[in-house]
């Protein structure tokens, strides 16, 4: 993909509305790496990768459970361009490249304009395909809660707020032995700028996936309290096996919904038609969930964000729950 052949592409692995990610080997070292490549010819798609870049590239310490980025690059043509997320001391370089990206080159469908992301390689495929090829298991749902809400605790207190978690868009790693999950696919985030808590800045930008998303994103107003709320719809889901069949995919996805006949309501869309909603949890077997996990997913799935959890009160919640946790006997 670049002149000094830097990298190798194996195979593709994925592929979105707005870019294809190929499994590659770094042609020096024979290590594997993903690569995601965004085309950016219109203004639209630009900005999606440009979200992506600044939110990885704005992140000061790496996190386990975040998908670390290697390098960017920016293709202009047959140009390659570099623009490793390390370069943080030119600020007016970066600036450049999104006037670039968002103005004439984009304008211009003749010449190839594209970043590429390189990004660890996760061998484990996505959390959605990883869990359901899986029988339940306690321990590691347990170990899969604290990891990511590690993962957006850290977010959260860097500014970051995701807007689009699901297990479609979480990684597993096996680099260590146990399962790790990595919380991946920014295109949709938003850095905000300036310091002070995160659950401060508002968003009136309604994105994500239906299935996850929360009822204040619905309607337009909403702070990174939706975060929270798309991980008790994966948690839900996680521990009790819900699923739903994708309409465009046909594939089958973790994610919690209120039936109404034959039709799926997004938890968030039902709880803004009926505030008073009272959630069924658990919906499936009452011995598979203790009452302690039961009030953090209603505390996490709260209609009012102002009666929800926000990350940090999650993070340190998750650890204090029994469930997947080893019964010790007591000793008399």
């Amino acid at each position: 993909m670049a002149a000094e052949a830097k990298y190798s592409i194996i195979r593709e692995v994925g592929r979105g509305n707005y870019g294809v990610v190929y499994e590659a080997v770094v042609n020096k070292t024979r290590s594997k790496v993903a690569v995601k490549r965004m085309q950016c010819n219109v203004p639209e798609n630009a900005e999606l990768a440009l979200q992506e870049f600044w939110a990885l590239q704005s992140i000061q310490r790496q996190h386990e459970n975040v998908i670390q980025l290697e390098e960017c690059i920016l293709q202009n043509g047959q140009v390659f361009q570099p623009i490793s997320h390390h370069y943080r001391k030119s600020d007016s370089h970066l600036l450049l490249i999104e006037t670039c990206l968002k103005g004439r080159r984009c304008m211009d469908p003749r010449s190839a304009c594209f970043l590429w992301f390189v990004m660890e390689f996760c061998d484990g495929g996505n959390m959605n395909e990883y869990l359901l090829s899986r029988s339940p298991d306690a321990q590691l749902n347990n170990s899969f809660m604290q990891q990511l809400s590690s993962a957006v605790a850290f977010l959260h207190r860097n500014q970051i707020v995701h807007r689009d978690l699901k297990a479609d868009n979480i990684l597993i790693s096996h680099k260590r032995g146990s399962p790790i999950v990595k919380v991946a696919d920014f295109g949709l985030s938003k850095v905000c700028r300036g310091k002070g808590n995160v659950n401060q800045h508002r968003f009136s930008s309604a994105c994500g996936s239906n299935f996850y998303m929360a009822p204040e994103v619905w309607e337009g107003h909403y702070t990174a309290k939706a975060d929270v709320f798309a991980l008790g719809i994966i948690f839900w889901a996680m521990v009790e096996r819900i699923t739903f069949r994708d309409g465009d995919t046909e594939k089958e996805l973790l994610g919690t919904y209120i039936c109404q006949g034959k039709e799926l309501i997004p938890l968030g869309e039902a709880l803004l038609e009926n505030p008073n909603l009272k959630l069924q949890i658990p919906l499936k077997n009452k011995k598979s969930m203790p009452d302690d996990l039961c009030k953090l997913l209603h505390d996490m799935l709260a209609f009012n964000p102002k009666k929800r959890l926000d990350s940090f009160q999650l993070e340190v919640r998750i650890r204090q729950i029994s469930y997947g946790k080893k019964c010790q006997r007591s000793l008399s």
